[in-house]
């Protein structure tokens, strides 16, 4: 069904509504993002593509624009499910459910353009949208088409996707001062979320990095706030599991089934069940729980340790052979020293000095001096000859041995345990520097040797085997067969796929989290290799489905602290201010928690003159200020409205929270 779908029109026209969001990419995020918007928030969105099909590519089979397409038909088809099943659906943005979404052409209106141009902003209506995102995978794309949106519209929300991160808080500063210039009366409460800027690496790489360390471990980690749930089986016959701070979620009824499927939205009863209430905790017999069990100030960021110490020793740099040659030509030169002292009854240091002057030929000839000072000085001499062709070789040698320790290292012989890292792309190496700053052993294999995370492996000592990972003697190359986990991240799914059959085949029990973009084909593979593979973890992500929560809610004027997965599901986590939310404001901790919706889980105590806009900013609480977060919240307290929480969520949970007031989007 391809009702929600608008034609690809025939001529530039602008925008047939205001006040909706604007998307702009050209992969999977920004098609992910379309369909969080539209479909959990319920927000009018227009989703601009780069032009479809590439003539010199005439083999392609599917434009991006079908790809959204077939997308937004299959969740409109999924929501039209729920809704005939008496599936909840949520309130769209207009006051109706977002099943509402096929009652008219424009609820997703799809155009394509070879670049963000004024023009193609103009037809996608950017002049008069609440909000836009910049989603490119090129950052400098981002950035031009940033500059282009604020100066045709200063009031636009803009979100966009950089990988480097000091550039992105520059311009963030340079497109909010921007703004500022143009609307001199703008709100300061609009103009702190203006623009936001966003890594979905960043955004993804904990939830990978925690799948690849444990497989059962999830951990969110913002500036000051480390959260971590952990999975825990299902209690045997006469146990009681242990409840943790607060249950978040009930894994799948079929977690443990080998021919299970891994919990998604359209699991329906048998999927994962997220912030469930007590009743039915209690109740969920035989199924495993993801409950929280640590929440404490996160530690300052430090460097990335590095796998092979600070720098390389001197038996790395220069041979055995050349260092005994050094040991020889000293003893020689000790001995001629000692023979020198005892014939000529010199002093030892006088007769240091001669012999040193006689080795380099730069002492006067012994003609009037004993037999024993002649022959000292001849075999001073002859070791000085020895002398220059060692000292070439050792500057020969340590050149050479010095450019090999600063290129990529080869896997040590007696390395076990470790992770093997598949792809070296913006995923790849932000994966690899949390694996590190966990202290975790990581060995990377990377076809392309100028990818952009062998620097990063470089500087870090992490080995890299170079080489096609479906090529045969790569993955042993990486030592497969005695690590912990596969974590394979490379942009291509069918790749993801064959490495990790390769690698079962050499290791059935080995962990796997491999990276998938398609959910039903990350269906069908997870069952296919719990079936053939019962007894070893398997986790497939989609990185786009763990970002894109995190660019719709900055769309939407907020910022999470972070996201976990919960096997097909995302949880979110946010900080939110109580008043205007009437759900919350004048509520109990009890009775503002919404099963399967939202739960309060801390509350800011920080004097308000203290506070900064958002948790993700306030850096870490210091140990002079007079409060902080409180976790131990009495179910009785009651939220005023001055108040400011952490809550965990689920996406629609949170899209209820945050959805715009109609007269906002109708304008």
């Amino acid at each position: 069904m391809l009702g929600s779908v608008s034609t690809l029109p025939q001529q530039p026209q602008r925008s047939p509504f205001s006040g909706h969001m604007v998307v702009c990419g050209d992969d999977a995020l920004a098609q992910r993002l379309a369909v969080e918007l539209r479909y959990v928030y319920g927000e009018r969105v227009t989703l601009l593509l780069p032009a479809g099909r590439d003539p010199r590519r005439p083999e392609l089979p599917l434009t991006q624009r079908g790809r959204a397409a077939t997308l937004f038909g299959r969740m409109s088809a999924a929501m039209n499910r729920n809704l005939g099943n008496g599936g909840a659906v949520a309130t769209g943005a207009n006051g109706g459910s977002d099943n509402d979404t096929g009652a008219g052409p424009e609820a997703v209106r799809i155009l394509e353009a070879a670049e963000p141009s004024d023009e193609a902003f103009e037809e996608a209506g950017v002049d008069t949208a609440a909000a836009l995102a910049l989603v490119y995978d090129d950052d400098e794309r981002n950035i031009r088409a940033a500059l282009t949106a604020r100066r045709l519209n200063p009031r636009v929300r803009l979100v966009i996707r950089l990988y480097n991160r000091k550039l992105g808080q520059y311009l963030e500063t340079l497109l909010d001062q921007a703004a500022a210039v143009a609307v001199p009366g703008l709100d300061p409460t609009a103009l702190d979320t203006s623009t936001t800027v966003l890594s979905d690496a960043d955004t993804a790489a904990p939830a990978l990095a925690a799948t690849a360390l444990t497989g059962s471990s999830k951990v969110v980690q913002a500036e000051g706030l480390l959260l971590r749930a952990v999975e825990r089986t299902p209690p045997r016959q006469g146990e009681v599991a242990d409840p943790g701070l607060c249950t978040l979620a009930l894994l799948s009824s079929t977690t443990h089934d080998p021919a299970g499927a891994e919990g998604s939205d359209s699991s329906g009863a048998e999927g994962p069940q997220l912030l469930p209430d007590q009743q039915s905790v209690a109740a969920a017999t035989g199924r495993g729980a993801v409950v929280l069990e640590a929440i404490r100030e996160a530690a300052p960021d430090g460097p990335p340790p590095r796998m092979g110490g600070r720098g390389a020793s001197l038996s790395q740099i220069f041979s055995r052979r050349l260092r005994r040659s050094v040991l020889g030509v000293a003893s020689a030169v000790l001995g001629l020293t000692v023979a020198s002292t005892l014939t000529t009854g010199e002093h030892p240091l006088h007769a240091v000095y001669l012999t040193l002057l006689d080795l380099f030929a730069m002492g006067d000839p012994a003609i009037d001096d004993s037999t024993a000072r002649q022959v000292i000085q001849l075999l001073s001499g002859i070791a000085g000859l020895m002398l220059l062709p060692l000292l070439v070789a050792g500057v020969l040698e340590a050149f050479g041995s010095l450019r090999t320790a600063s290129s990529l290292r080869r896997p040590p012989r007696g390395l076990s345990g470790h992770v093997v890292l598949l792809g070296l792309g913006k995923i790849g190496t932000r994966v690899l520097v949390r694996l590190r700053e966990l202290n975790i052993p990581v060995v990377c294999v990377e076809d392309d040797p100028a990818a952009r995370g062998i620097p990063v492996a470089r500087r870090l000592q992490v080995p890299v085997v170079l080489g096609d990972v479906t090529q045969e003697g790569v993955l042993e190359a990486a030592k497969i067969q005695r690590s912990r986990a596969l974590l394979a991240l490379t942009s291509s799914d069918t790749t993801n796929l064959e490495a990790t059959l390769y690698a079962r085949s050499v290791k059935p029990d080995l962990q796997v989290a491999l990276r998938l973009f398609d959910d039903e084909f990350a269906t069908a593979v997870y069952r296919t290799l719990r079936t053939a593979h019962p007894q070893a973890l398997t986790r497939s992500r989609s990185v786009s489905h763990l970002a894109a929560p995190s660019f719709a809610v900055a769309m939407m004027g907020r910022q999470i602290l972070g996201a976990i997965p919960v096997e097909r599901k995302v949880m979110l986590f946010a900080a939110i201010k109580v008043a205007g939310h009437r759900q919350l404001e004048g509520r109990t901790v009890e009775q503002a928690f919404r099963a399967g919706a939202w739960r309060v889980l801390a509350l800011d105590a920080t004097p308000p003159e203290d506070r900064h806009p958002d948790l993700t900013t306030a850096g870490p609480v210091s140990s002079d200020r007079p409060s902080g977060l409180i976790w131990d919240l009495h179910p009785g307290y009651v939220l005023r409205a001055e108040d400011r929480v952490v809550i965990a969520a689920t996406r629609r949970g949170l899209a209820e929270l945050l959805r715009r007031r109609s007269s906002l989007t109708s304008r």
